[in-house]
């Protein structure tokens, strides 16, 4: 059984990932509402925060299962390993969260802990479908949601095309509420569902847990975390989000956030872990299209896609570091 104090330790730097990527993927569900003046940054992350908690009691723990034991043979897993690669992950979502670039934790967990796997048990350790499948949706999870939103807005398009501009603002308003409120428990069921799984793979290689189970109080806590990061709000995160790709409409925000949501939700329900901010940033992206492909400030788009593609060799690299330097300190047994 590993050091109790090294396993404690390890659950703390999980739930401080939690945390920022709730503080980072805020925008994900919000930024809609604040750049439509729905409501407030406040008050929209009140709502965000309690449909990230609400998730816990409504989801199974699907996505947490491939995390836990889909990308890393659980045999080969050891507390440090997994330590080193939180701190990867923990160090890219905190810079990209000051530096406000939408990144995804997910993909930063992910790229962290394969890392300092990497390098502790080398590439047999690695569980070859689960990462393929991971990498595959960094490309499918953008598409569909863009395909998503232009698909809805198509809809919201016909359907109102005799009604006035100033009817569609008052009933997209009230709608977009609900839109955000599902996002919000798509974004938990998938983003609170990556930490569940690395906690319980920590307790599982500490040998606190005899076979891999989640318990169900690392569900409610990882929500609760999330919720909390997600209440604290990243401005700049929303900002570029919300206001910088492209202006939107409170029909706009329903249909990207709808659509953002129908991928998430079906995602999580067959255990793939996928990005909700690559997700949403698509939708954003197809509604803004389905206006012209001008409203797009393609610039931006583009910058948002280089920070998603550096973001697991990044995590890895650190999370690699991070479980290089432990061994060479001796912190490592």
């Amino acid at each position: 059984m590993a050091d109790l104090w090294l396993v404690i330790a390890g659950v703390v730097l999980a739930l401080v990932f939690d945390f920022g990527n709730g503080l980072n993927d805020a925008a994900n569900a919000i930024s809609t509402m604040v750049a439509t003046k729905v409501l407030s940054f406040r008050a929209a992350a009140l709502l965000s925060a309690v449909g990230n908690i609400a998730a816990a009691f409504l989801f199974s723990t699907a996505v947490a299962q491939t995390i836990g034991k889909g990308l890393i043979d659980p045999g080969a897993v050891t507390v440090e390993m997994v330590i080193a690669g939180i701190g990867g992950a923990i160090f890219w979502v905190y810079l990209a969260s000051y530096l406000g670039l939408p990144v995804s934790a997910s993909h930063s967990l992910i790229g962290g802990y394969v890392g300092s796997a990497f390098l502790a048990g080398g590439p047999q350790v690695l569980v070859a479908g689960g990462i393929w499948l991971v990498l595959a949706f960094i490309f499918i999870a953008p598409v569909a949601g863009m395909v998503g939103g232009m698909l809805f807005s198509l809809g919201a398009a016909w359907m109102f095309r005799r009604a006035r501009p100033a009817r569609i603002n008052r009933y997209f308003k009230r709608l977009q509420l609900v839109s955000a409120l599902v996002y919000s428990l798509s974004h938990g069921a998938n983003d609170a569902q990556k930490t569940i799984g690395i906690i319980t793979i920590l307790l599982f290689s500490g040998g606190m847990l005899t076979s891999f189970h989640v318990p169900f109080w690392v569900v409610l806590l990882s929500h609760l975390v999330i919720g909390a990061g997600t209440l604290a709000g990243g401005w700049k995160v929303v900002k570029t989000m919300g206001v910088r790709i492209t202006k939107l409409k409170p029909v706009n925000g329903f249909c990207a956030e709808t659509a953002g949501a129908a991928v998430i939700i079906f995602c999580s329900l067959f255990g793939i872990p996928v990005s909700t901010t690559h997700v949403i940033s698509g939708s954003i992206i197809g509604v803004g299209t389905m206006r012209r492909a001008t409203a797009v400030r393609w610039n931006i788009a583009r910058n948002i896609v280089w920070a998603w593609i550096i973001t697991i060799p990044v995590a890895a690299l650190v999370g690699a570091m991070t479980y290089a330097v432990a061994d060479v300190l001796g912190v490592i047994s």
